[in-house]
C-alpha cells in the first residue's frame, strides 16, 4: 500500500513547495486537484496537451520520487445549472486525459441533478414517501444519471482510465449500494473512492461497507479521513446536521484527522479488510478537521497511517 495526500490541502503552496513538503514528510505521492469542487490551484486543467508542461511535472515528481496517485475533480456533472454542468464536465474529461498520462485513477462524484428538467438547483432525495421523491429519483437516475455516466464510462474505457466515486451525501451516489447500482448499470469503469468518514455518520460500518465493495471488485481508492460523532448532540437531533462544519460544540458529527474520531481497532481492521479483497493502492490523506490547523492535523495522519499500512506481499503461510 502506498501513502499519499488529497492535495486540495496544500494549495496555498506553489506546486514544486508542495511535492517538497510532500517528500520531506515520507509520502509516496500525490492526488493532484484539476478542477471542479477542489480547484485547480496549479493550473493542471488542459496540461496534457502540452508537451512541455508535463515533461517538466513528470520531472518534478521523479526528482523527489513521488508519483501521481490520483487526478481530484470532486464535482456536479449532472448540476441543474447548464454553466457548472459543463464546467465540471470539462474539468473531469481533461482528467481523465491527464490520468492516462500517469495510469492513475480520477475522483470525482457521481453528482445530483435537480428533482425535474424545470429544477435550478440540485435536489438529493433521502427518503420515498411522498411519492413525488421516488418520482425525482426515477428522473435523477433515469434520465440523467445513467445515460450522462454511461457515456463517461466509455470515454473512461477508451483512456484505459478508472473513475473514483467518492459516495458523498448530497449526490446520487452517497453510500455502497448507490455505488454498485451506477457501476452495474453505467459500466465498469466506475467503481469506489472508499472515504471511511462519510460513512460513520450515515451509521455505515466502514469495515462491512468495504467487504460489500471489495465483493464487486470496485475499490479503485481510498482516502484517509476520520468522523467524530458526538453522543450527545447526535442522540438528540440525529446525524443530518446542517450546522457549519466550524460550529463543533454543537454539530452532530465533526471530520477529524485519522486516529481523532477512531482508534487502531478501526483502521487496523479497516486496512486488513482492504488487503483482504485484493486493494494495493493508496490511503490518500483528505484533513478537513475543525480542531487542527492544516500542517499538525496533517502531519498527524502521517505519522499514525504510516505504522498502519501493510507495504510487503503476503508470503505462503508456513504453519500448516
Amino acid at each position: 500500500m502506498k501513502l499519499g495526500v488529497m492535495g486540495a490541502l496544500l494549495s496555498a503552496m506553489k506546486l514544486d513547495q508542495a511535492l517538497d513538503y510532500c517528500q520531506r514528510v515520507g509520502l509516496d505521492g500525490i492526488e493532484l486537484p484539476a478542477g471542479a469542487y477542489p480547484g485547480d490551484p496549479w493550473k493542471l486543467a488542459g496540461v496534457h496537451k502540452d508537451k512541455k508542461r508535463l515533461a517538466e511535472l513528470k520531472a518534478a515528481l521523479a526528482d523527489r520520487g513521488l508519483e501521481v496517485l490520483g487526478i481530484a475533480v470532486h464535482g456536479n456533472p449532472v448540476h441543474p445549472d447548464k454553466r457548472i454542468a459543463a464546467a465540471h464536465h470539462k474539468a473531469f474529461q481533461d482528467a481523465v486525459a491527464l490520468a492516462a498520462e500517469f495510469a492513475t485513477v480520477v475522483i470525482t462524484f457521481s453528482g445530483c441533478p435537480g428533482g425535474s428538467a424545470a429544477d435550478r438547483t440540485p435536489n438529493w432525495v433521502t427518503c420515498p414517501w411522498p411519492t413525488d421523491f421516488t418520482d425525482t429519483l426515477a428522473y435523477q437516475w433515469d434520465k440523467v444519471l445513467i445515460p450522462y455516466w454511461k457515456k463517461q464510462n466509455q470515454f473512461a474505457a477508451d483512456h484505459g482510465v478508472k473513475v473514483a466515486l467518492e459516495a458523498h451525501p448530497g449526490f446520487c451516489v452517497y453510500n455502497p449500494e448507490t455505488v454498485v447500482k451506477l457501476r452495474e448499470a453505467a459500466g465498469r469503469q466506475i467503481g469506489a473512492n472508499l472515504d471511511p468518514s462519510h460513512f460513520f455518520w450515515q451509521g455505515i460500518d466502514p469495515v462491512l461497507a468495504t467487504h460489500y465493495l471489495g465483493r464487486h471488485k470496485c475499490i479503485f481508492h481510498v482516502h484517509a479521513k476520520d468522523t467524530r460523532i458526538d453522543p450527545a448532540n447526535s442522540l438528540v437531533h440525529g446525524n443530518l446536521d446542517t450546522k457549519s462544519y466550524g460550529d463543533v460544540p454543537n454539530r452532530s458529527w465533526v471530520f477529524r484527522t485519522v486516529g481523532y474520531g477512531h482508534g487502531d481497532e478501526f483502521w487496523k481492521a479497516f486496512i486488513s479488510v482492504l488487503r483482504t479483497h485484493g486493494y494495493d493502492g493508496v490511503l490518500s490523506i483528505e484533513h478537513e478537521d475543525s480542531l487542527m490547523s492544516t500542517s499538525e492535523g496533517f502531519e498527524k495522519a502521517v505519522a499514525y497511517l504510516k505504522n498502519m499500512l501493510l507495504r510487503e506481499k503476503t508470503g505462503q503461510a508456513w504453519w500448516f
